[in-house]
């Protein structure tokens, strides 16, 4: 999409606009598949243009799965994973896991750490957070998850027991000082 700025050449004849690429549904970018009856037509009358009818919005690329060691998600980044079809891949790999995940309030460097495991893994876990923004968390709530960014410690197999994970988490809390400083309360 492109927004008009202004008109800023008008001879009687043509006009001419300001025009500049609107970050508005930007994640359709590229996937307008139009009916296009002019091959060889460089331009045409909008009246003309508005004729043409939409066949389809193509699927988006797939974005690849980064691996679970370079897994870094802003907020927006957060939700698009949960709902887009090109990070399909994204969503079939983070069920298949349990794991330590790390908050970072980028606005002020405090850290929450928690963790995805037992019957919840790492995707039920994150889903929550992209809908709500705070997951339940108290010292998450009433803050801008916008400025959130979103990454992986540690992942376990999901037969790992509760026990381990839990001294895992306890570790990275302490180690990250994400109790006394951070965003953490227990």
């Amino acid at each position: 999409m492109v927004e008009n700025r202004s008109e800023f050449a008008n001879d009687g004849v043509r006009r001419i606009f300001d025009m500049i690429v609107s970050e508005h549904m930007a994640d359709l970018h590229g996937r307008l598949v139009i009916g296009w009856r002019s091959p060889r037509t460089w331009w045409m009358r909008a009246s003309t243009a508005a004729s043409y009818p939409v066949k389809d919005i193509a699927d988006a690329e797939p974005v690849p799965f980064p691996g679970f060691d370079r897994l870094v998600l802003d907020y927006p980044q957060l939700q698009a994973v949960m709902r887009e079809h090109r990070y399909a891949s994204w969503r079939t790999a983070l069920p298949s896991l349990v794991g330590i995940y790390l908050i970072t309030d980028t606005h002020d460097g405090r850290h929450y750490v928690g963790k995805a495991d037992g019957e919840e893994n790492v995707r039920q876990r994150w889903t929550v957070y992209a809908t709500n923004g705070h997951g339940g968390n108290v010292e998450l709530r009433g803050l801008d998850p916008s400025s959130f960014r979103y990454s992986l410690l540690r992942v376990f197999d999901p037969s790992t027991p509760t026990s381990a994970i839990d001294a895992l988490e306890s570790h990275f809390k302490v180690a990250l000082d994400s109790r006394r400083h951070g965003l953490n309360r227990n």
